[in-house]
């Protein structure tokens, strides 16, 4: 599943390449005007559309919603539409959500000090270094938005997670840590690219609601026997 909202041209070699490895492709067009998502009509993936910008988390929910309609559906993939994830890591992702018998995986930036902006770093090290120390889970990359879910976790994500912008990612990698999901991680390439257009993060905006998100979540009463 891909969230878009003005990619660009950027999605199309997104989609051809994950129509290589997954059976259904689903993009949830965020309210884009640029007609990215438009652009893929000729290719096989399904398109759900919002009006207007709604905000990465709807997106996602839109998406897992999509996609539990249909009942083969045993897992969900989540990626970016900006390219600066690699559909050629799914086979080695999967692979390991398999082995694992995971609810949740994460791929897992190096974010090696020299590949990205000072702000990046601290900002992934900051979340990281709180995930470890309150939830107790070894997640280098809370951040990332390439993640295999389970179905069940799907569910139950559906049921209680409300949609918003980039801090539901960060919601739900809380409520599988602190419910007894199976939560782990695998590493993938870092792909920075300064100045992407194609990112509509607003550092200070977002990242307010994330720690917001992580701190209210995190100091919840955890809910017990759900699963």
């Amino acid at each position: 599943m891909v969230p878009c909202y003005n990619a660009g041209g950027r999605i199309r070699a997104v989609v051809q390449k994950l129509e290589k490895f997954l059976d259904r492709v689903y993009i949830v067009d965020d309210g884009s005007t640029d007609g990215s998502a438009q652009s893929v009509d000729d290719l096989g993936a399904t398109i759900v559309t919002f009006d207007e910008n709604r905000g990465k988390g709807f997106a996602m929910l839109a998406g897992f919603q999509a996609a539990l309609e249909s009942p083969d559906v045993a897992a969900v993939v989540i990626l970016d539409a900006d390219g600066q994830h690699d559909p050629e890591e799914l086979p080695h992702l999967y692979a390991a959500f398999v082995e694992h018998d995971a609810d949740l995986l994460i791929g897992a930036r190096t974010f090696q000090r020299q590949e990205v902006p000072w702000t990046s770093w601290f900002g992934n090290s900051l979340t990281a270094g709180l995930t470890r120390a309150l939830l107790r889970q070894p997640i280098p990359d809370t951040q990332s938005g390439y993640r295999i879910h389970s179905r069940r976790f799907v569910e139950d994500v559906l049921a209680t997670i409300p949609g918003g912008r980039y801090e539901t990612e960060m919601a739900i990698l809380v409520k599988a840590a602190r419910e007894g999901y199976r939560l782990v991680s695998e590493p993938i390439r870092t792909i920075y690219e300064e100045g992407n257009r194609s990112s509509h993060f607003n550092r200070l905006r977002d990242s307010y609601r994330i720690y917001r998100t992580f701190l209210l979540s995190a100091f919840r009463p955890a809910r017990t026997g759900k699963h």
